[in-house]
């Protein structure tokens, strides 16, 4: 006998209700189905074949999530039937345009778990399957940002325009060319948006030269010959030289790697001389100080304040589109 709280179910009428529910799965009943297969489950009873017809009637009834929910509990257990399950989740996965979650799981079987050949075979063709559907969603996906992309450019809605870019380089899309390099000689382009636009030739390594103009320069580049923005010598150097203030004011250390960063963000790829990093630092430390109400009555040269200018006209644009 099986107990749901105070209820006892006998074996006769699970045997009814296994039955039952076997023959409205084969006569494609499939709500009547799993109403009687819930009813066992409510009883714990969750053998192998009633977890399978569970899965059919919801995958027939189009109940995916809760489909999707049960595969993934089920999958936990590991037990003998662990492919199986794993291969119904993988359709569902397929059936639900969850291409890249499809892939994802099918590199996780291979690389932890010794797949039966037949088995893998399987999994291969739906992952094959889902890199053609997933490219070929983020070219749809790519053109219609694009569209919005020159739409927020000519309404001048510049933290939109930065989202879309960030956008299209998560999903590994191919940036139009023509319509990349049009946007960072176009003045009225947020010179935020111009660091993600050209942050992303450099991901996709595009080795022909491009013109940028941003905060009244205007240079010709090739983005696989600039250092990455994280680790450019201008930074590390900068670093280097604020580095003691990490033990001796941790604080003023952090805001002053935020605003070190977000300074170089702004004006990246074009980047201060490297004979100024000290003047920088000086600049930084005294905004830092000033945002961190530390006493700082040190008068400072004239280039030093041209750069707390500077980097404070780079920080709000920074925050004016990103958000920390």
């Amino acid at each position: 006998m099986q107990k749901n709280g105070n209820v006892i179910l006998f074996p006769k009428w699970q045997t009814t209700l296994e039955e039952e529910s076997l023959s409205a799965l084969k006569q494609k009943k499939y709500g009547e189905a799993l109403e009687k297969l819930n009813k066992l489950l409510s009883y714990q009873i969750n053998n192998h074949e009633i977890i399978i017809g569970k899965l059919i009637c919801l995958m027939e009834l189009e109940q995916y999530d809760e489909a999707q929910d049960l595969c993934e509990d089920v999958q936990k257990q590991k037990d003998e039937h662990y492919f199986q399950y794993v291969h119904i989740y993988l359709t569902i996965l397929f059936q639900t345009s969850q291409y890249k979650l499809l892939m994802d799981q099918v590199e996780y079987e291979f690389e932890t778990n010794e797949v039966p050949m037949p088995v893998k075979e399987q999994f291969q063709q739906l992952y094959d399957m889902s890199v053609q559907m997933n490219d070929q969603l983020n070219v749809e996906q790519s053109v219609s940002y694009i569209k919005e992309l020159l739409d927020a450019v000519n309404e001048q809605n510049h933290s939109l325009q930065w989202r879309l870019v960030e956008n299209m380089k998560k999903m590994k899309a191919k940036p139009d060319i023509q319509v990349m390099e049009d946007l960072l000689t176009n003045e009225t382009v947020h010179p935020v948006t111009k660091t993600a636009i050209f942050q992303w030739l450099q991901e996709k390594m595009f080795s022909e030269s491009v013109t940028i103009h941003k905060l009244n320069v205007r240079h010709t580049v090739f983005p696989t010959d600039i250092t990455g923005l994280e680790s450019h010598i201008f930074i590390k150097q900068t670093i280097l030289v604020i580095g003691e203030l990490e033990q001796k004011n941790p604080s003023l250390y952090r805001m002053i790697e935020k605003l070190l960063y977000r300074y170089a963000y702004v004006r990246y790829p074009f980047m201060p001389s490297n004979d100024d990093f000290m003047l920088i630092a000086e600049a930084l430390i005294s905004i830092g100080e000033e945002y961190l109400n530390l006493h700082n009555s040190e008068v400072q040269s004239k280039e030093v304040l041209q750069y707390i200018e500077e980097i404070k006209m780079c920080e709000t644009l920074y925050l004016s589109i990103i958000e920390d």
